[in-house]
């Protein structure tokens, strides 16, 4: 079975690899072709693997290239992390944001707008290039905003198009532990979209644990979620939330500690990624070891600035097991290229799923996974609060998609001045000019 992977210069393709590796059943991936317009940084990965492979006898065999039609034929899988823009393009999206004053993360608010404009052309682009010369591959899509973009290549795609995020597991694996379960056993009813949604209870041998945890005061204030929103939150919401609804419920508190901050989440990793690419390009670096040095490093600085706005100290040595979302993949590519049913969480259209939305809208839950693809589990209907912003958000993303696909730069403007996070039309339409201005990438914005 042959996976291509799309932004296969990127930092977090050697966790892919490494969960293939593992994977030594009948009908695996025998074979991974790592596509990127970057020379180097493909290179970069390559020699990362490689050092991976060694002393396993039965490794995917990996090769690269720079061509995109090359890297679709032939492919069972494609998995989609690509970056437009990069991560300069992420620090430029939070620092002007940040500069009216409101959020610029890479998937929320305004940071998460101005990516979605200048990715959803591109990703409907690939969706059109794998419809093409890949029509019967499936394709797993990790690329930012997942939900948004996901439901972008579904219009080209349809349902062989599934999104995956990693936040929803740690989230399940966290709550799980405190609650003494295997997460592998657990039923996890959660529901939302990508990056807003909420964990509304755990079920072992059919019983909702959930109730006793968020009865537990010192049981709540020992996980991450926990910490960050605080007991009472928790247990007034009686959920959950999925850790970025922190930008939401603490807005004030988030804008403050990143403009605080000597520099933003995406600065950070542009110039950490950055040095690692310099380190590469040296002879004789012990390229693995050079990887996993930054990979520790970024995790235990993930969310830094939200955690400190809430007081809730380091990440536990538990949480910094990386990702979790090649775990997703390679789940999701097992159950449907070998007909093993399993249930993950998953970014698919939502059919009957929420009522509140329409079928084609790509949520964020529990599916049903075998040969024919992900199937959303029924759920119990959102509380209004979730309503509220789960429409609001879903009615930023058809903006988003409708200013990608006419060209008008007033329908982005609307798509800005929407958002719960954008809290005037003026600020929307200065946040336009100064991203058109800034990202070739939105040129075909038009006035």
């Amino acid at each position: 079975m042959r996976l291509t992977i799309l932004g296969g210069g990127g930092f977090r393709v050697p966790l892919v690899y490494g969960a293939l590796l593992g994977d030594h059943a009948e009908g695996r991936v025998t074979r991974v072709t790592l596509y990127d317009p970057d020379g180097a940084r493909l290179s970069a990965v390559a020699r990362v693997l490689a050092d991976q492979a060694e002393g396993v006898p039965d490794a995917p065999a990996v090769t690269v290239t720079r061509d995109l039609d090359e890297a679709l034929r032939g492919a069972d899988f494609v998995f989609s992390a690509i970056r437009v823009g990069g991560l300069a393009g992420r620090a430029a999206d939070e620092r002007i944001a940040l500069a009216e004053g409101v959020l610029g993360q890479e998937t929320v608010g305004a940071g998460g707008i101005a990516y979605g404009l200048r990715t959803v052309p591109v990703a409907t682009a690939v969706a059109r290039k794998v419809a093409a010369l890949a029509p019967d591959a499936w394709v797993i899509n990790f690329t930012n905003p997942a939900g948004l973009v996901t439901e972008a290549m579904s219009r080209i795609l349809g349902d062989r198009v599934v999104g995956i995020c990693d936040s929803p597991v740690g989230l399940g694996r966290r709550v799980a532990r405190v609650l003494g379960a295997d997460p592998d056993e657990a039923w996890i009813d959660y529901v939302g979209l990508n990056h807003l949604g909420w964990l509304r209870g755990l079920r072992i041998g059919g019983r909702d644990e959930l109730p006793r945890l968020l009865a537990d005061e010192e049981a709540l204030g020992s996980f991450e979620e926990g910490r960050l929103f605080g007991p009472e939150w928790l247990r007034s919401l009686g959920a959950v939330p999925n850790e970025y609804l922190h930008y939401y419920y603490f807005n004030r508190e988030a804008v403050r500690a990143y403009r605080s901050a000597g520099r933003t989440r995406g600065a950070y990793l542009r110039d950490q990624q950055g040095s690692f690419y310099e380190e590469m390009a040296r002879p004789g670096t012990a390229a693995l070891a050079a990887w996993r040095r930054t990979l520790a490093d970024r995790e235990a600085t993930y969310m830094a600035a939200n955690r400190e706005a809430a007081g809730a100290g380091e990440r536990a040595e538990e949480d910094l097991e990386p990702g979790g979302y090649e775990k997703v993949a390679l789940a999701l590519m097992r159950a449907i290229a070998r007909d093993e049913r399993t249930t993950l969480i998953l970014d698919v259209r939502n059919g009957s799923t929420l009522s509140v939305l329409d079928a084609d809208a790509v949520v964020e839950v529990p599916c049903l996974v075998d040969a024919n693809g992900a199937r959303p589990v029924a759920a119990a209907p959102l509380p209004y609060h979730a309503v509220g912003l789960v429409t609001a958000v879903k009615a930023v993303e058809r903006e988003v998609l409708a200013a990608a696909e006419s060209g008008s730069r007033e329908t982005a403007v609307k798509a800005f001045a929407l958002h719960p996070l954008v809290d005037s039309v003026t600020v929307a339409r200065r946040l336009v000019e100064a991203y058109a201005a800034e990202h070739p990438g939105l040129a075909y914005l038009r006035n």
